[in-house]
């Protein structure tokens, strides 16, 4: 089965005006798009065609780079769609707002640690809160790598994650990456992070 891009739950005007309905539109049907395209053609013919990208991240150093690349790729803008919302934002609540304060101290101060780690990210990438050892951390990775993949520096299971690649952000914010990340908090669905929470325990 080929990977294929898939639907996004809202209209790409539903985030505005955190998110711009241009960048969303094109960050979906043109990037994202790509990834799977090259994806698809990475795999074209090879065993892993049968295998799901986590699978496939899990295992990524086995990979040539362009998997590697569009694989994550593929996985990371997949998650990104689904863990934003409109009408969402606010604070979480229940055991996702439990496991932030236990690994955190605070909401705010885990706010300020993912900030750092999107802000401070350098050229491409992404920020994470992931699950590692049933305790929530903080990371962040290069290009379309993720926390799942065999060569992170810090493995796990991600539920929350913010493209900080300028394609994301640059069309609305330029080179205001901190502004982009913190309109972020507006449209994070954290139902969402909190089912992905429970499962990855």
């Amino acid at each position: 089965m080929a990977f294929e891009l898939p639907k996004l739950n809202y209209a790409y005007n539903a985030l505005e005006p955190h998110i711009d309905a241009r960048t969303m539109e094109i960050h979906h049907t043109k990037h994202h798009q790509a990834y799977v395209t090259n994806l698809n053609n990475a795999l074209a013919g090879s065993d892993a065609e049968k295998l799901s990208i986590e699978d496939i991240c899990k295992n990524i150093s086995k990979y040539p780079m362009p998997v590697r690349n569009n694989g994550g790729g593929h996985f990371n803008h997949s998650m990104f769609w689904n863990i934003m919302s409109p009408n969402a934002g606010g604070e979480p609540t229940g055991e996702l707002a439990g496991a932030i304060n236990s690994a955190f101290g605070t909401f705010a101060e885990f706010k300020n640690q993912f900030a750092a780690a999107a802000a401070t990210r350098f050229g491409s990438g992404w920020a994470w809160l992931l699950v590692k050892d049933s305790k929530l951390v903080v990371s962040s990775t290069p290009n379309q790598d993720n926390p799942l993949m065999d060569v992170a520096d810090i493995k796990g299971t991600p539920i929350l994650g913010i493209d900080v690649w300028e394609h994301a952000y640059y069309l609305h914010y330029q080179n205001r990456r901190p502004d982009y990340v913190a309109a972020f908090w507006n449209v994070i669905n954290w139902n969402e992070v909190a089912k992905r929470l429970k499962e990855a325990k």
